[in-house]
């Protein structure tokens, strides 16, 4: 049986302001609010740890807002306030020398957490790779959550530990495979992360590349030449298909993992 009622969410900016909508209630979104309700984080991502009275809590300092490609989201060596979730979109992590030179070190998908709890200041700027909408939250009352509930600090375990498993497999790519194989990694790791709402089970996927030729090539190690010609190889063999530039559609994601060497 199902039931409609009102049911709070945020829309916050500066100051926690409430509005109400009505809603579906059933088995799955009893209690839930508005604003996570569809959420794909509260399903994958972090917030499926917590329970509908602390997604409630949480929600009512929560802000969920967008922003364009190329903007600032986390600074280097930066006060941290407020962590977030990604709910669409593509975000560049990237590591800053003293000397000013920067490496990209990793790219974050929906429902990805960002950020690093009890930690005060970042160590790695995040900037949004492609237009991304974020779902952010006070640094403090995350933290009061982790402490309060064990499965929440569980779920941050495990995406630290797949992340640190993602850079290993990283580290093996940038260390022994071939310009090939490292643009076929690229885009592979794109394609399986691109739809947060896509299964295992997909067989393609279609995507804008989030990076320039420019930075696929700082990120993998390779000129801009070899990251133009590898793709163009990858084109013409019909593992990819590439129209306007920069959108790349891949048929049979079986067959770009197996020019990876997955």
């Amino acid at each position: 049986m199902r039931r409609y009622r009102a049911l709070p969410c945020v829309a916050a900016t500066g100051q926690e302001h409430y509005r109400c909508s009505i809603v579906r209630e059933d088995i799955h979104t009893a209690g839930i609010p508005v604003l996570c309700a569809s959420c794909e984080a509260r399903h994958r991502g972090i917030c499926g740890a917590l329970n509908s009275e602390q997604l409630v809590a949480l929600a009512r300092s929560t802000k969920r807002h967008k922003a364009e490609a190329g903007k600032e989201l986390v600074g280097d060596s930066r006060s941290v306030e407020r962590f977030s979730n990604v709910l669409l979109g593509v975000v560049k992590l990237t590591k800053t020398l003293s000397d000013g030179r920067q490496q990209i070190v990793g790219l974050q998908f929906a429902p990805d957490f960002l950020g690093r709890p009890f930690q005060s200041e970042s160590t790695l700027s995040a900037e949004a790779a492609t237009d991304v909408e974020l779902c952010s939250f006070p640094r403090q009352a995350l933290e009061r959550l982790i402490r309060e509930q064990p499965d929440l600090e569980h779920r941050l375990l495990e995406q630290k530990l797949r992340e640190l498993d993602q850079a290993r497999d990283w580290m093996v790519a940038l260390g022994r495979k071939t310009a090939s194989e490292k643009i076929a990694s690229f885009l592979l790791m794109i394609a399986r992360n691109i739809d947060p709402a896509a299964g295992p089970e997909r067989r393609g996927a279609a995507f804008d590349l989030p990076l320039s030729r420019a930075e696929i090539a700082d990120f993998l190690g390779l000129t801009v030449e070899t990251v133009s010609r590898q793709i163009t190889r990858l084109r013409g063999e019909n593992v990819i298909r590439i129209e306007n530039n920069r959108h790349v559609i891949v048929e049979d994601i079986g067959r770009l993992a197996a020019r990876a060497g997955d």
